[in-house]
């Protein structure tokens, strides 16, 4: 058992501090993913094109990871996460005129905005907490820190669920359980859009408020310096030592993977419920359990790898993951909802293993280009949910309820990621 201090006295202001913002992007993250099912409502929209909501979120991290480590190399990490919260802020308050045009386009493009936010405070803030202390310690930590983005994310739930979705009067249905927006005249509609528009867009001021708060707080306080800021990137060398990492190169490929089925599941839990005539604010709440499932096991998996090697805990939870995910599949019912809800207890540790895994032998003054990898493989969140969406749009498949079906891309997903573990542990 490592007897190291996780996080020493001298670090322990800005461990706390940086720790706030995984709350603020898992806020950011999972009160956006129930608003697919929202808007393919109110705008009357297929699943396919309503989940370009994820393709414009995650593609804004795929867009700047790259330049905000390019920023914080040639400033600082501080400077990096205050641009960050800025560029959060003014995407968060972009959605007052998104709401007063009732253009999907326009929802779109502020969360475009908002996830450039994401993108500096996530290349910024996973390598920031890894620099906090010994290498020994750095996947605890990061695990730990990653601890509270769950905490953020069943905010964002709660808020989507108790106030967003029930608040939606597109979302009413009948005494048969099917949904009445569409039978209404063009005026009725009308009305109801305005209403409901307003609905998803008051929590985006509201965190945008918060942001601003947070971005005075961390602008006050003093941060200590990181190896690599202020010095000139060497971009090729640095890109040719990355790409000859097995382990890192390998990492970004399993981390796409990983967050494209982390995107699919929270989000496709809504209208997995729906074929089961679940209405939208009651699945919901299933997703807030599988949520806190999450978070409690980020907790138990912190604690376990003080004894058990990460790369074996990964497999290990990969295969359970599929596990799940397979009973997702076969299972029509009740049991196969919550065979989806199990498998957040599964990939709670998924991220931040992978993400210290592959930078472990990366230099250091390669660590901020090696970070903006893997937060660009967030971008496997913005390319296979609209994929997923495709499938559910099939209604069904062989005659199985195509909404199953599609889920057989998580389970590829989570195989993947069972086989970088392996191979990880097989190359340390």
């Amino acid at each position: 058992m490592s007897k190291t201090k996780l996080v020493e006295r001298k670090y322990l202001l800005t461990f706390v501090l940086i720790t706030s913002l995984f709350a603020l992007w898992g806020f950011a993250n999972d009160i956006t993913n129930p608003m697919v099912a929202a808007f393919q409502t109110v705008m009357e929209i297929s699943a396919a094109k309503a989940s370009m909501v994820q393709f414009a979120f995650y593609g804004g991290y795929a867009t700047m990871a790259i330049p905000a480590a390019l920023f914080i190399r040639k400033y600082s990490y501080k400077k990096g996460i205050l641009l960050g919260l800025a560029l959060y802020a003014i995407g968060a308050f972009l959605f007052i005129p998104a709401a007063a045009y009732q253009e999907f386009t326009f929802f779109c493009l502020s969360l475009y905005i908002l996830t450039f936010g994401l993108a500096f405070l996530e290349t910024t803030a996973n390598p920031f907490i890894l620099s906090l202390g010994t290498k020994e310690t750095s996947t605890r930590r990061l695990n730990l820190a990653q601890a509270f983005n769950p905490m953020g994310s069943l905010c964002g739930m709660a808020v989507a669920s108790f106030i967003v979705l029930p608040q939606l009067i597109s979302d009413k249905r009948d005494d048969a359980g099917q949904i009445i927006f569409h039978t209404l005249s063009e005026a009725e509609k009308a009305n109801i859009r305005v209403h409901d528009l307003a609905v998803i867009r008051n929590p985006y001021v509201a965190i945008g408020l918060v942001v601003l708060c947070v971005f005075i707080i961390i602008a006050l306080t003093k941060m200590p310096q990181i190896a690599g800021e202020g010095v000139k990137l060497n971009a090729k060398t640095t890109l040719r030592r990355l790409w000859n990492n097995r382990v890192y190169r390998e990492g970004v490929c399993a981390q796409v993977f990983y967050v494209a089925a982390q995107i699919m599941v929270w989000t496709f839990i809504i209208q997995y419920a729906d074929n089961l005539g679940i209405n939208k604010a009651t699945a919901q709440k299933y997703n807030i359990i599988a949520m806190a499932m999450f978070l409690c096991s980020r907790f138990i998996s912190t604690f376990l790898m003080r004894y058990v090697n990460t790369r074996v805990l990964l497999s290990v939870f990969a295969i359970g993951a599929a596990m799940c995910t397979t009973g997702a599949i076969t299972i029509v019912g009740m049991a196969g909802l919550y065979c989806l809800m199990g498998i957040s207890f599964f990939m709670s540790l998924m991220f931040p293993t992978i993400y210290g895994i592959a930078l472990e032998k990366v230099d250091s003054e390669d660590t901020s280009l090696g970070a903006a990898f893997l937060v660009m493989a967030i971008v496997g969140g913005a390319l296979m949910p609209p994929l997923q969406g495709l499938i559910i749009d099939q209604q069904t498949i062989m005659g199985h309820p195509a909404v199953n079906v599609s889920f057989c891309l998580p389970l590829l997903c989570f195989i993947i990621i069972m086989i970088y573990g392996y191979r990880s542990y097989r190359n340390s």
